[in-house]
């Protein structure tokens, strides 16, 4: 079993940033891929970004390449992502997810936090 818990979400203005970070106390962390996903109220959950299990391969959304880093420390047990130049359509709820398949599918995901709101002001 691998509990996730995201932080660091919160209200930002359109141009700024936010670091996002999901951790676990599972011993198993390292063994996983990791994902994030937003979600708007009454839409499916869109792929944001993920990483293989040492961070050497890495998968990005169009809407947020070049924004978005997505970023592993298996000695801490956490993964994070780096959000820059936050636009509006950003805003949603996002969710971390670990998998055993590196992939942009939330249905290749084992488990999910409970999530973490992102809210940009324009």
């Amino acid at each position: 079993q691998v509990h996730l818990v995201e932080s660091g979400g919160g209200m930002v203005q359109a141009g700024g940033s936010l670091r996002l970070s999901c951790t676990t106390s599972a011993r198993t962390f390292r063994e996983y891929a990791m994902g994030w996903f937003r979600q708007a109220p009454g839409k499916g959950r869109e792929f944001v970004a993920a990483l293989n299990y040492n961070g050497a391969t890495t998968y990005y959304a169009d809407s947020v390449k070049g924004r978005f880093t997505i970023s592993r420390d298996n000695s801490k047990n956490t993964v994070y992502l780096q959000m820059n130049s936050l636009k509006p359509e950003d805003t949603d709820a996002y969710y971390c997810a670990a998998g055993r398949l590196t992939s942009r599918a939330p249905h290749d995901y084992t488990y999910w936090g409970q999530g973490t709101r992102v809210t940009v002001s324009s």
